[in-house]
């Protein structure tokens, strides 16, 4: 049995998400709240925070704690759909851009436009700020051009298939969208793009997620947005 400890939108614990679906391996959710004891988290990740994967199905119980360390592991550990190419020079590009989502590209948007509107609420923290909304919003779209120009020349954001690359970046927008925050028709490519991902079943979970109090963008489930 594999157990993923998660928070519906945590965009790390999504990217984890995407990729044990498209590894096309069963696990269950357990949730983590922030109301939660910490005490059990803690002791599966001293960061205590989610993502954590807790994996019995093999051998030997294995604990993976962080969303790039769980991807890593995924790979190593099941070689059937494999998420990141045969050849050295794709994998560094994937492992660029894996880096780019999850570390510059958090920073720039989600640290701003996810902290205000979820994290703040939670925490009792007060209504968003409007400088810091702007200035995530602003950044939102330097980004959202960039991905527009891998998509010129790429069908995905690494080369020719689906990688680890696409389900960082796309796992980053969804918390986005899910609160009606990404500009889709200023970037076409980056649309179709993100449609592309969203219609395979991997995403599906995903757009079932309700966070109670917080109503999803109407368009948010549609796949034809």
């Amino acid at each position: 049995m594999r157990i993923l400890y998660h928070w519906p939108l945590d965009p790390f614990s999504r990217m984890t998400r995407l990729a044990l679906a498209e590894k096309r391996l069963t696990f269950k959710l357990s949730r983590v709240e922030h109301t939660d004891d910490p005490a059990k988290l803690l002791a599966l990740n001293p960061a205590g925070t989610p993502p954590v994967l807790q994996d019995d199905s093999g051998a030997i119980s294995i604990v993976v704690a962080g969303a790039r360390p769980i991807l890593e592991y995924l790979d190593e550990a099941r070689e059937a759909a494999p998420l990141l190419p045969t050849d050295i020079v794709g994998r560094a590009e994937v492992r660029r851009l894996v880096d780019w989502f999850c570390v510059k590209f958090h920073a720039e948007v989600n640290a701003y436009i996810l902290h205000e509107r979820l994290e703040k609420p939670l925490i009792g923290g007060g209504s968003p700020d409007a400088s810091v909304m702007r200035e995530g919003r602003t950044h939102l779209r330097w980004h959202m051009a960039h991905i527009n120009h891998l998509i010129a020349s790429r069908d995905w954001l690494a080369g020719t298939a689906l990688t680890q690359a696409d389900i960082v970046a796309a796992a980053q927008l969804s918390c986005l969208d899910y609160l009606g925050e990404v500009p889709w028709d200023e970037f076409t490519l980056t649309k179709s793009w993100y449609g592309r991902f969203k219609s395979r079943p991997s995403f599906r979970a995903l757009l079932a997620d309700i966070l109670p109090g917080m109503t999803p963008a109407s368009h948010y489930a549609d796949l034809d947005f």
